[in-house]
């Protein structure tokens, strides 16, 4: 499916969603998100530019051993994901704000199109993260923000390699694309634990 074609589908669904408070969210989350995926350029045009750094190609290189080996070892999907490199110039992708109830081990829940229902509620910009934690705060919840280095649009979107991850360890590396592109394999709406755990094992 093209990516215009998606981003119409996931539009539309924005316009069945309720609450302006609701639709302000979405809306920064689809700001992100093409903000992400139009920095992105195949990694092949990296490798090309004579002004890219020779750390960051050999960085490169390795993402691209790495992607070859989901798909032909791993039988993970063979598709343009991983496949294009993205400096979002910023130390995380977004970050995550967790709550709960005062006294409470048990998170709030946020739902969503296609995710379904999660424990946490990403944001583009930390500053955004903040406020929606001090409002939270301010309600009595214990709160905790979380930087985030990567996360899967579950097949919706070619994710990149990110300028957030690419100088860690190449075995963490490895992990982190196999794990994402996992969960464009299975992933069941609303039930984090089986997520997690099928993308990690």
């Amino acid at each position: 499916m093209k990516r215009s074609l998606r981003v119409f589908l996931f539009l539309c669904w924005l316009t069945t969603l309720g609450g302006c408070t609701q639709l302000g969210y979405y809306a920064q989350a689809m700001e992100g998100q093409m903000s992400l995926l139009a920095s992105a350029k195949p990694i092949d045009t990296w490798l090309a530019d004579p002004k890219v750094d020779d750390s960051l190609k050999t960085r490169l290189r390795q993402t691209q051993r790495i992607r070859a080996f989901a798909a032909t070892e791993l039988g993970l999907p063979d598709n343009d994901s991983y496949k294009n490199y993205a400096d979002v110039r910023r130390p995380y992708v977004m970050w995550n704000v967790v709550a709960t109830p005062e006294l409470s081990l048990k998170p709030i829940r946020w739902c969503f199109p296609v995710a379904g229902c999660v424990n946490y509620r990403g944001y583009y910009s930390q500053q955004a993260a903040q406020a929606f934690a001090d409002d939270l705060r301010a309600r009595g919840h214990d709160v905790r923000v979380t930087g985030v280095p990567a996360y899967s649009t579950l097949g919706w979107f070619n994710d990149p390699v990110l300028s957030t991850f690419i100088d860690y360890p190449e075995a963490e590396i490895a992990r982190l694309v196999f794990h994402e592109l996992a969960h464009q394999v299975a992933y069941a709406p609303g039930d984090s634990q089986f997520n997690e755990s099928f993308a990690t094992a």
